[in-house]
């Protein structure tokens, strides 16, 4: 007796079009975002875009004085560039926030509205920093005597900002900046000096 032969046969199997589709969008927006990056970091190579930043160009002590009670009154006048060295790119400052500190108080605060700064340009803002008068503990009080005989105030001015520079179709990028200075007025000849120079600009190496 013959044994029977049994064929064991397969239907081939056939991929749902929505799921070409799908991989073919894929597939174009993987494409996409790699030409994008190209571009971008191409126009970048080109434009070499610099964070813009802020300097203090002059400062002057106008007014201090304290009284017995401790009460001190001071009046600071502080000129500040926003510098944008960027010859293609424009650059925007928002949230520009600094305060003005004695003995580790925080007296005044200086505050700009948002702007913005063309290709290689620059804007100056001149502030008067006025306080209120300040109730000052006997630290203080104490560093106040002894700097008006030293003939040596010092102030610190700290803070931050966001700039943001931007090149046409290569979209816009923001930074968070940071000014840290320390003033030293002599009211004697009412000049001043300041810890290095006094600017948010990244420091190069040695």
């Amino acid at each position: 007796m013959t044994p029977k032969k049994y064929v064991i046969g397969s239907q081939g199997r056939h991929t749902h079009p929505l799921i070409w589709c799908a991989a073919i969008i894929c597939a174009i927006l993987a494409i996409a975002v790699i030409v994008v990056g190209i571009i971008v970091f191409v126009g970048y190579i080109i434009v070499h875009p610099r964070i813009p930043f802020i300097s203090v160009l002059s400062a002057s002590l106008d007014t201090f004085r304290y009284d017995e009670t401790g009460l001190l009154v001071t009046q600071v006048t502080i000129d500040i560039r926003a510098e944008n060295d960027n010859a293609k790119a424009h650059a925007s400052y928002q949230d520009v926030s600094f305060f003005l500190i004695f003995g580790g108080m925080e007296i005044a605060k200086l505050v700009a509205y948002p702007f913005d700064v063309v290709k290689s340009g620059k804007e100056d803002f001149h502030f008067v920093v006025e306080s209120r008068p300040i109730p000052l503990d006997p630290k203080n009080m104490e560093l106040a005597s002894l700097s008006l005989r030293q003939d040596d105030i010092a102030f610190d001015l700290k803070g931050k900002f966001r700039a943001q520079w931007r090149v046409g179709l290569l979209g816009s990028v923001k930074f968070w900046c940071h000014l840290d200075c320390k003033f030293h007025f002599h009211p004697s000849n009412l000049s001043y000096t300041s810890r290095d120079s006094c600017t948010s600009r990244a420091k190069s190496g040695p």
